[in-house]
């Protein structure tokens, strides 16, 4: 992924962080020459000094059979993101898109039965756990989790590259930055206001 040097993301833990609250990820692999991608939830970890993704493909999916001969498996995670126009500016410029995106590269592995049944533990615990009645592993029979494991391959991605890029007009002047900020707070759409709240947050930490 070609990052600009303004835009560079480098802090490991803020990038974990990123990934946590954009679990919904893109896997690349190629097929025959061909690139092939699925969207999924995924998780991401860490084991000592390294990091690992985390999650699950319907066994229909041929995807998985791919892992085996890839040295290195692309996952992709995004933020919000947002058309900024270049009318907010001072001075005469052309328009551009604010955005969040990590890329990650790594090596896959095929989870046994043990642990893809802890793999999916952890994930009905992340997004059941708030709920009034949460659908959690050990509240489903086992009948249906029986049914459900044959239909599912867990994998482990060991992460051995990572870039980001959190393109947040940094490259803007202090008037121009705050002027986006109220521009995308007044625009229609969930990205845009999502996008406000991300820069007025980083502002606030700078």
């Amino acid at each position: 992924m070609y990052v600009p040097k303004y835009f560079k993301a480098t802090d490991v833990n803020e990038i974990s962080e990123f990934v946590q609250q954009n679990s919904f990820g893109t896997i690349v692999t190629t097929r025959k020459g061909k690139p092939i991608a699925t969207h999924l939830p995924l998780s991401l970890s860490k084991i000592e000094e390294d990091y690992y993704i985390t999650g699950h493909l319907a066994y229909g999916n041929p995807q998985w059979r791919t892992f085996e001969n890839e040295e290195d498996i692309l996952v992709m995670f995004q933020g919000p993101h947002a058309y900024i126009s270049s009318s907010w500016y001072e001075h005469e410029n052309v328009p551009t898109w604010n955005y969040q995106a990590v890329h990650m590269y790594g090596s896959a592995s095929i989870m046994n039965e043990e642990e893809l049944q802890q793999e999916l533990t952890r994930l009905l615990q992340k997004y059941e756990q708030h709920r009034e009645n949460p659908v959690l592993w050990d509240t489903l029979s086992p009948q249906v989790l029986e049914k459900e494991l044959k239909g599912i391959v867990g994998f482990k991605i060991k992460v051995k590259e990572i870039q980001a890029a959190y393109k947040l007009s940094q490259n803007r002047n202090e008037k121009d930055y705050h002027n986006i900020i109220e521009k995308l707070q007044e625009e229609d759409d969930l990205d845009s206001k999502q996008m406000a709240q991300l820069m007025a947050k980083k502002n606030r930490e700078t």
